[in-house]
């Protein structure tokens, strides 16, 4: 009996293949770490009321730059993104008819983001130039 070799098969780069679900599964797994750092450096920045509020006032001053202003516009961004999808994640889990309409809704969230995203922004870059 001879056996026939399968012709081989190309070899992947990777697992992924760039779909726009594995996409915002990755964004979501991004922003829930972002928020995440950012809440424990809140609650650090936070305590420490209790050990001096002299030493808080000077923690929170050393947060009044432009470049910490940029990073609370990307939490911003990394917030709304996070919730929208959260939200569509729960339908997608919960609704009967979700897994039909994920991609859809995928759509729907990013336009709803954007729509939300900029004048957030632009709120935050018109304070960030005149606060300054």
């Amino acid at each position: 009996m001879t056996t026939i070799e399968a012709p081989a098969q190309p070899k992947r780069k990777t697992l992924y293949r760039g779909d726009p679900g594995m996409w915002s599964w990755a964004l979501h797994r991004i922003t829930g770490v972002t928020i995440f750092f950012f809440l424990f450096a809140h609650v650090l920045d936070t305590a420490l009321v209790r050990v001096s509020p002299e030493t808080y006032n000077e923690a929170i001053e050393t947060y009044k730059n432009p470049i910490v202003a940029l990073m609370e516009m990307g939490l911003v961004v990394c917030v709304l993104f996070h919730a929208l999808n959260g939200v569509r994640v729960i339908l997608v889990d919960f609704w009967s008819k979700g897994p039909k309409y994920q991609r859809l809704m995928l759509w729907i969230i990013l336009a709803i983001w954007f729509l939300a995203a900029v004048p957030a922004i632009g709120r935050q870059f018109f304070y960030l130039f005149t606060e300054h």
